[in-house]
């Protein structure tokens, strides 16, 4: 019960002031001259004010409010490290415990730092789960948190100072020793196949000094082993070997009594970029789509061009000699002999042999294709004929060799089976409908037992278009010249660029256009796996976890010969992906996250804060086992940690339930004390 008192006046403040004043001044008068009687006047006066001002005794009934206690626990991967998670589970479990014991207090539990699909962020940050904690509850009722983490927080504010006292219990030993390597320098972007210059640093904690042997790992495939001294930045050379993303990791070995490995690895992440492609166009004698192909790798800002054009027409014989009918020399041992291995692709568009190159020269070009390189026949009637290059030492590197036919009539262009699936034919626009959404052609050369891929034909399904590997090289083989049909948009043309860009990529090795390939990239959380394949089921992905665990993810068919397949994972690092003998890697969540960037229990990052606000920060594990400190409710601004205590802060607010009035000159008893007071007036003045 709480008793006061409230004044209810019948009249307002003028009438009451215009009343009582003059009333005031005369008995005041009264007592100053000693007039008989005054002290009676003064005390009718008295009663006279007291019934206009009319007081009233309210007695309120109050509920009392709780104060919020919030236990933050750390459910951080660091947390995972030997045996904190069951020492924040039983501290826990304590915790709410011991805090179910005082009614004044409302408790919440929070668990934060667990990363998940919607929120990748790898740092433990407890000081913004406590904020959202506490949102709804005004200061007055905040009592305290306890915060239950192995100390390794990220987001502790610069200053705490007059909040409610923060205590910490902090998991793991003062004894753990923890060895990492970080990149300190890592570039984002690379040269395919050029030397790329980094930094990395060894760091120990406990005073270790010496050197450690360092595993330099590029997409998967160790290169070599460094030697770094703890505690040094070291330099490392590393050369990209493929275009796209290419994943650079360092290792070492775990020493013993070492608290985890997961930072004994360091992961960069690097764009490779290639140099411009250099393509030698050749092209014979004039026709109306010789500049299809130039246009195209011309406005490929990737490409660099080197064309040629024989402008003589074989049948025009005058006695001319070769030499003087070029605008220029054509350099033929330059470009076939000596600076043949610096181009990435060979192009014969409608050429056939007639003297121009010798005959060793095309041994030369075989050569290069067996040793890696790429070559592109755009075969017209010429390829049929007695001087086709079919007939000359190239025929060993041609994918099929012509039958002297020469199809002209009018035929869609359509995708094999094989085709459907193929990534440089997979997916063509206008290829879904029959027939196809583009222009027809009218001239195809006839070829006879064609080796490698065939992924379009022609009329009576004979080989449109021939994709081949041949040694360590490729070759592709257009057995039309009608493909300026398309860019002309004759019948409405039809996808000319995508089909040629995609043929002269995959020729010169393109990851992205490879038959057999299988990547994986990290979405927040989840694990995406693609697998690009010839077959109709690839099977399940297999994927290892940066912990080691197994797991398997199901692909499934997007499309014709393209598999994709999801997992939501729970682990930060990186993931090894296998699917029959193709392999590959993938980093989940930020490289080298905070997360594990250093992993020792400490007191050191939470101690400022905590003691700012009067609370503490101590060691759960002692050598006596995990001991949890008493809960001891607090008031005021006294300290509030002992020994083997913690104090929480109760309040003084609380609900206000009911209010019972009690007037005091109410009814008749007020009357009788006013009569009474004027009767003894008038009494006094009488006698």
């Amino acid at each position: 019960m709480n008793w006061s008192v409230a004044f209810e006046p019948l009249l307002s403040w003028p009438w009451l002031t215009a009343i009582l004043i003059p009333v005031a001044l005369l008995a005041l008068a009264g007592l100053w001259f000693r007039q008989r009687g005054a002290l009676l006047r003064l005390a009718a006066l008295a009663a006279l004010a007291a019934a206009l001002f009319n007081p009233v005794f309210l007695n309120e009934e109050r509920e009392p409010l709780k104060s919020v206690v919030a236990v933050i626990v750390d459910r951080s991967q660091s947390q995972d490290i030997g045996d904190r998670t069951a020492e924040t589970d039983q501290a826990l479990a304590g915790l709410q415990e011991r805090l179910a014991r005082f009614r004044q207090f409302d408790v919440r539990v929070i668990e934060a730092g667990k990363a998940n699909a919607a929120d990748d962020r790898t740092e433990t940050r407890l000081f913004g789960a406590l904020e959202g904690a506490f949102r709804d509850v005004p200061p007055s009722r905040i009592a305290g948190a306890v915060m239950i983490t192995d100390g390794q927080v990220h987001d502790v504010p610069a200053t705490t100072a007059g909040s409610a006292p923060l205590h910490a219990l902090i998991t793991g030993n003062a004894e753990e020793i923890d060895r990492r390597i970080r990149f300190e320098n890592a570039p984002r972007f690379g040269i395919v196949d050029k030397p790329m210059d980094m930094t990395y640093r060894v760091i120990a904690n406990g005073g270790e000094r010496g050197t450690v042997d360092v595993r330099v790992s590029v997409n998967g495939q160790q290169i070599s082993v460094e030697r770094a001294r703890i505690g040094q930045e070291t330099q490392l050379q590393v050369t990209i070997p493929t275009a796209g993303r290419n994943i650079v990791e360092l290792a070492i070995d775990p020493v013993p009594g070492e608290i985890t490995s997961a930072n004994n690895r360091a992961i960069a992440l690097l764009d490779g970029i290639r140099e411009n492609l250099r393509v030698l166009l050749v092209s014979g004698e004039p026709h109306a789509g010789e500049r299809t192909w130039r246009n195209l790798l011309k406005s490929d800002a990737s490409v660099d061009l080197v064309h040629f054009t024989i402008l003589r027409p074989p049948e025009k014989q005058d006695g001319t000699p070769i030499n003087e009918l070029s605008l220029i020399a054509f350099p033929t041992r330059e470009l076939f002999v000596e600076k043949i291995n610096d181009f990435d692709l060979i192009i014969f568009d409608r050429y056939q042999h007639r003297d121009v190159l010798p005959i060793l020269y095309y041994d030369y070009i075989a050569e290069y294709v067996e040793k890696g390189g790429a070559l592109l026949i755009a075969a017209g009637p010429e390829y049929a004929g007695d001087a086709s290059i079919a007939r000359t030492p190239l025929m060993s590197a041609l994918p099929a060799l012509p039958t002297g036919d020469v199809v002209e009539e009018g035929f869609y262009p359509r995708l094999t089976e094989t085709g459907k699936r193929h990534p440089v034919t997979r997916g063509l626009e206008g290829s879904d409908f029959e027939p196809p959404h583009w222009s027809r052609w009218f001239r195809m050369i006839g070829v006879e037992q064609p080796e490698g891929e065939v992924v379009m034909k022609g009329p009576d399904d004979r080989p449109l278009l021939l994709l081949n590997r041949k040694g360590e090289g490729r070759v592709g083989m257009f057995l039309s010249d009608q493909g300026w049909l398309w860019a002309r948009g004759f019948e409405g043309g039809g996808p000319h660029v995508a089909l040629y860009r995609r043929i002269a990529h995959w020729l010169m090795k393109e990851p992205e256009l490879e038959e057999e390939r299988l990547t994986a990239d990290g979405r927040g959380m989840v694990l995406d796996v693609r697998r690009q394949t010839m077959s109709d089921d690839p099977g399940p992905a297999q994927v290892i976890t940066p912990s080691g665990k197994a797991l398997s993810v199901p692909l499934t068919q997007s499309e014709p010969g393209l598999f994709f397949g999801s997992v939501e994972t729970s682990e930060i690092g990186l993931y090894q992906i296998a699917n029959g003998d193709l392999t590959a890697l993938a980093h989940i969540g930020p490289v080298n996250a905070p997360e594990f960037a250093d992993t020792v229990s400490t007191e050191s990052i939470l101690r400022p804060a905590a003691e700012s606000t009067g609370g503490s920060v101590r060691r759960l594990v002692g050598a006596a086992g995990l001991s949890l400190p008493s809960i001891v409710p607090v008031r005021g601004a006294v300290n509030a940690a002992g020994r083997d205590w913690i104090g929480l802060r109760t309040t003084n607010d609380s609900v206000l339930k009911s209010v019972s009035r009690l007037p005091t000159f109410g009814g008749f008893f007020g009357l009788a004390v006013l009569l009474l007071a004027l009767g003894s007036m008038w009494y006094r003045e009488g006698r």
